[in-house]
C-alpha cells in the first residue's frame, strides 16, 4: 500500500511578503514586486559600470529584520532565506519555533529529514571571499567561508536547527530545484526513511555578476523604465524574465503521522513526474515532449486523468521561447482537457526565484487547491496566440465545484533540460 504524504506546514520569505500569509494575500491582489535595485551596490553598477538591467524582485522583508546578527554572520543569504522559511513552516506545522525551543509535539530526530536545494548556492559568500582574498590576503578570509558557500549549506543549517537526522539532502537542478526537493522529500516518506521531512528551495542570486550573465544570454527583461510590468508571461510583448530572490519551505508528513498528532492538513502530494529533455543546456525542447511526459507521469502516479485536473501553476518565466514551449507541453499532456484547466503564471508577480521558484510555486499550488482559488497572472495586455491555454488574467478565479476535491499541478523546468511536475490535491 502506497504511503500518503500530506502537507502540514508552509513557510516563505519572498518579494511579495515576509511570510506565506502576506505573500498569498499580495498574490491574490495581483501585486507587482519588481522595482529598481536599491541595494548599496546598485547605484555604482547602474550609473558607473553600465549594468544592463536595473531592476528585479527583492525580498519584501530583509533577512536582517528576522535573524540574529550571529545567524546573519554565519550564513550566506541563501542559507538565511532557507532558515527563515523553514522556521515559519515548522511553526505552521505545530512543532515549535525551530530555534531550540521545546514547544509543540516531539518529532523523533531519527525520523526527521531535510531536503532543501539551491540552483546557484552561496554566490555572495564566494565572491565576497574572493574580493577579501585579493584585497586583504589569505589570513583575512572568514573561517566559515566554505560552510557558507557550499550548496548544501542551507539544508545543513536547517537540519542543525531542527535536529534532523533521517538524512539531509540538496538537489541542484537549476530552476526546478525547489520542486525536485519536494519530490525527493515525498520519496523519503514513501520509502519509510522518515515520518516528517522539511523541504524546499532557496536563492540569493541578485548580484551584478548574475544580472550581467543572464542579460548576456538575453534572458532578462530590459524594461528599466517600467519594472512593475516587466514580468509578463504569455503576453505578446514579453522580453525575458525578472530576477527574484527568496526561500520557500514545506513540511511533509506521512498521513498516518499527521493524523496521530492531530495536525492540520493543507494538501496531499498526489504524484510526481520527473524527466529531462537532453536537448540544450538552456533552451527548452520546443515541442514540449519532455515537459509533457513529466506532467503525464505526475497524473499517472496520482491515479488521475487529465480531466480531473483543475489548475496549473505554470513555470511561465516570461521568456519568448519558454512560455510557448510550456504551453505546447500542457496541451500535449492534457489534450482536450486543457480547456478546462485554469493556468496561473505567478512569476508575473514574484519574478523568477531560480532554485526557490519550484518550492514557492508549490506553495501557491497548495494554497490554490486548499482555498479553491487560482491566483492571477498580471501584466497580460495581449495574450500570445501561440499560448492556447485558459490563463487566469488579472484577477483570481474560483476553481472546483461543490464539495469535490480540487487538484493542481506545479510545473518547474530548469536549465539543463530538467522537468519536474508535482501534483497536489485538496485535503481528503
Amino acid at each position: 500500500m502506497t504511503t500518503s504524504v500530506v502537507v502540514t506546514g508552509l513557510g516563505a520569505t519572498t518579494p511579495l511578503g515576509g511570510d506565506v500569509a502576506s505573500t498569498w494575500t499580495a498574490a491574490l491582489a495581483g501585486a507587482a514586486s519588481a522595482r529598481t535595485w536599491d541595494a548599496p551596490w546598485a547605484q555604482e553598477w547602474i550609473e558607473q559600470r553600465q549594468l544592463p538591467v536595473h531592476f528585479g524582485c527583492q525580498l519584501a522583508t530583509a533577512a536582517a529584520e528576522v535573524l540574529t546578527k550571529v545567524e546573519q554572520r554565519r550564513l550566506d543569504p541563501s542559507g538565511q532565506y532557507a532558515l527563515i522559511a523553514a522556521r515559519e513552516a515548522w511553526a505552521h506545522a505545530g512543532f515549535g519555533q525551530g530555534n531550540g525551543d521545546e514547544s509543540g509535539p516531539v518529532v523523533d530526530p531519527d525520523r526527521l529529514g531535510v531536503v532543501i536545494g539551491s540552483g546557484i548556492g552561496g554566490l555572495w559568500t564566494t565572491l565576497e571571499a574572493w574580493d577579501t582574498l585579493q584585497s586583504k590576503g589569505p589570513r583575512r578570509v572568514f573561517p566559515l567561508t566554505v560552510p557558507m558557500l557550499m550548496p548544501n549549506g542551507p539544508a545543513a543549517a536547517v537540519s542543525l536547527a531542527l535536529s534532523a537526522r533521517a538524512g539531509t539532502h540538496t538537489p541542484v537542478s537549476a530552476c526546478s530545484t525547489g520542486a525536485e526537493a519536494i519530490a525527493a522529500a515525498a520519496d523519503m516518506i514513501r520509502s519509510g526513511r522518515a515520518d516528517v521531512v522539511v523541504a524546499g528551495g532557496t536563492e540569493a542570486a541578485i548580484h551584478p555578476l548574475t544580472i550581467s550573465a543572464f542579460a548576456a544570454m538575453q534572458a532578462l527583461s530590459t524594461r528599466n523604465d517600467d519594472p512593475a510590468v516587466a514580468s509578463r508571461p504569455y503576453d505578446t510583448t514579453r522580453d525575458g524574465f525578472v530576477l527574484g530572490e527568496g526561500g520557500a519551505v514545506v513540511v511533509l508528513e506521512s498521513a498516518a503521522h499527521a493524523a496521530a498528532r492531530g495536525a492540520t492538513v493543507h494538501a496531499e502530494v498526489m504524484g510526481v513526474g520527473i524527466t529531462s529533455d537532453a536537448h540544450h543546456i538552456a533552451a527548452p525542447e520546443p515541442s514540449g515532449t519532455g515537459a509533457a511526459r513529466a506532467m503525464t507521469f505526475a497524473l499517472d502516479a496520482a491515479g488521475l486523468s487529465a480531466a480531473d485536473l483543475h489548475h496549473i501553476n505554470a513555470h511561465a518565466t516570461s521568456t519568448p521561447v519558454g512560455d510557448v514551449a510550456e504551453a505546447a507541453a500542457i496541451r500535449l499532456a492534457l489534450g482536450s482537457a486543457t480547456d478546462a484547466v485554469a493556468v496561473s503564471g505567478t512569476k508575473s508577480m514574484t519574478g523568477h526565484l531560480l532554485g526557490a521558484a519550484g518550492a514557492l510555486e508549490s506553495i501557491f499550488t497548495i494554497l490554490a487547491v486548499r482555498e479553491r482559488t487560482a491566483p492571477p497572472t498580471i501584466n497580460i495586455d495581449e495574450l500570445d496566440p501561440a499560448v492556447d491555454l485558459d490563463v487566469v488574467v488579472k484577477s483570481p478565479r474560483p476553481i472546483g465545484s461543490g464539495g469535490d476535491r480540487v487538484f493542481g499541478l506545479n510545473n518547474s523546468f530548469g536549465f539543463g533540460g530538467h522537468n519536474v511536475a508535482v501534483l497536489f490535491g485538496s485535503p481528503a
